[in-house]
């Protein structure tokens, strides 16, 4: 998996996110969220973001705290993190199969 193609992705529509959060839509992410496709979740500590593939119970976090974090992660996630990351996009269509996550 060419992980600079899926960093460059996540990126770009973490980008559309904003704008359309901007704009007062809703973030394609809020909408995974909302499907249950992923769940971001505060650390415990307070000071950073957890991703879970399923959701979860707690508050969740406001779009524009969680999307410069998402941003920072991004840059430095491991392989599984970003593929998790993806599923939120995996209707638009520069999403590719094989970020599908693994079973």
């Amino acid at each position: 998996m060419d992980l600079d193609a899926v960093r460059a992705f996540l990126t770009e529509r973490l980008s559309e996110d904003e704008r359309r959060a901007a704009a007062g839509g809703v973030p394609l992410l809020e909408e995974a969220e909302r499907l249950g496709r992923l769940h971001v979740l505060r650390s415990d500590d307070g000071t950073g973001l957890l991703l879970a593939p399923i959701a979860s119970p707690g508050e969740p976090v406001p779009f524009a705290e969680k999307a410069p974090l998402l941003r920072a992660e991004i840059a430095i996630a491991d392989e599984d993190t970003l593929r998790l990351l993806a599923t939120a996009y995996d209707a638009h269509h520069g999403w590719q199969e094989e970020w599908r996550v693994q079973q």
